[in-house]
């Protein structure tokens, strides 16, 4: 191989890689005919046929369910508006505990807060980067009133088994699913499993609609609450006889014609989308799995993972070179690589400072649940030690670029000996 980029050599990729982009003719003369009827959002906040939005809003929703065999679906403006729309819905209330990852969006551990609920973190399995079903198991209380799971990085957690676990101590499974539609277990669609699942259409997703998301029930009570939610609710209280009003007061949280109109464009191409992803990163895994100190995505028995990110667990001890230096080659050389995606989540101030709410240190001040460092290890070492984490949804990555990907990574792994005793800073 030739010298590392990081010592003066030529680098393995020498041009900017091409940003993914899902968007085609097709969603073009979608938004030319929304723009064109005048309608560029039909949601009136009181009752009325517009309460559940316009014909575009409507097809969206209906083709949305029908795709991933649901009873429900209910379109929001964004993967954060559904989760605190679905912590909503299902009644939490202040001094709730709701059961959540440390690693993820912030938005997912966040959302319990909007109504007073207490995020209790739970670790993760290392090799699929979800929830523990063990230590789920271990952490609910009289308390619990959810377990809030993602389906991080494409792979699904343990949907049934959590879902089980939920049934049989009468609490809520939420499903975060932005990062994996069309992933499976033993069949069954992530987003599907728990009593509400949601997805996202941010715009680096497999599938967007610039911002929005969509939240899936087969559940008519929680269909109907999360409707009313993202819509101004307490004007529709009277009108549907609605004996519970908690938690129905005003959010905006409406998807807008033209972003409806793209995503149905969409749908239509999501199993290519999501298949091209996973043939990139199962090329990926093929090249690279046998590099020393590199394990490759690992994939559950009948599940289907989805690849939003291609993620590698990094081992030092073995290389006797720290995952700073090997990153900082890796970069050198074109490879667009970051290292351990996010801190845990408990350690951003809202935890730390326990304020959240108004100032006051509400809702942390209903509750002795506590944040320091340490209460999830397993998160702590993936994100201080192990994670090498590449975007494979950041990048378009024709077969062309795939090889220059790898040949870069086999170039810095076979010159490991090179950057044994560098710093970051060399």
């Amino acid at each position: 191989m030739s010298k590392l980029a990081l010592l003066g050599g030529d680098p393995a990729i020498n041009h900017t890689l091409n940003s993914y982009n899902s968007m085609g003719n097709k969603e073009a003369i979608a938004v030319q005919r929304v723009m064109k009827s005048g309608n560029l959002s039909s949601f009136i906040g009181a009752w009325c046929e517009e309460f559940y939005g316009g014909v575009e809003i409507k097809a969206f929703e209906q083709e949305w369910a029908s795709r991933f065999s649901c009873k429900h679906a209910i379109s929001v403006n964004s993967n954060t508006s559904g989760l605190i729309a679905a912590m909503g819905a299902i009644g939490v209330s202040p001094g709730d505990e709701i059961i959540v990852p440390p690693y993820s969006m912030s938005a997912t551990v966040m959302a319990p807060l909007f109504y007073g609920g207490i995020p209790v973190f739970v670790d993760l399995e290392p090799e699929t980067f979800c929830l523990d079903v063990e230590k789920v198991k271990q952490a609910i209380t009289p308390k619990t009133k959810a377990i809030l799971v993602v389906d991080l990085f494409g792979h699904p957690a343990q949907l049934q088994a959590l879902r089980a676990l939920a049934d049989k101590n009468n609490i809520y499974l939420i499903e975060d699913a932005a990062q994996a539609p069309l992933a499976t277990e033993f069949g069954r669609l992530a987003g599907t499993v728990g009593h509400i699942g949601i997805f996202s259409f941010n715009y680096h997703k497999h599938i967007h609609t610039g911002e929005g998301g969509m939240c899936c029930t087969d559940d008519d009570e929680l269909a109907m609450r999360l409707s009313a939610i993202r819509n101004h609710g307490e004007n529709i209280v009277n009108q549907l006889d609605i004996v519970d009003p908690t938690n129905l007061i005003g959010f905006n949280f409406r998807m807008t014609e033209l972003s409806a109109a793209i995503g149905r464009e969409q749908l239509k191409k999501l199993e290519h989308l999501v298949s091209e992803r996973e043939a990139i990163a199962n090329n990926l895994t093929a090249a690279l799995s046998d590099l020393p100190g590199l394990t490759a995505p690992k994939v559950r028995d009948d599940c289907r993972h989805v690849y939003y990110e291609w993620i590698a667990r990094y081992d030092k001890h073995e290389t006797e070179v720290s995952r700073e230096v090997v990153a900082k080659a890796l970069m050198a050389e074109g490879v667009p690589i970051w290292e351990g995606y996010v801190e845990p989540l408990y350690m951003l101030p809202a935890f730390q400072r326990r304020i959240a709410i108004g100032g006051s240190g509400w809702p942390f001040t209903l509750s002795e649940q506590t944040y320091e460092k340490g209460i999830c290890p397993v998160t702590e070492n993936l994100y201080e030690n192990e994670v090498l984490e590449f975007c494979i949804c950041c990048f378009e990555l024709n077969q062309s670029d795939q090889d220059a990907v790898i040949k870069a990574f086999q170039k810095v792994f076979e010159n490991l000996n090179e950057l044994k005793g560098l710093s970051v800073n060399e």
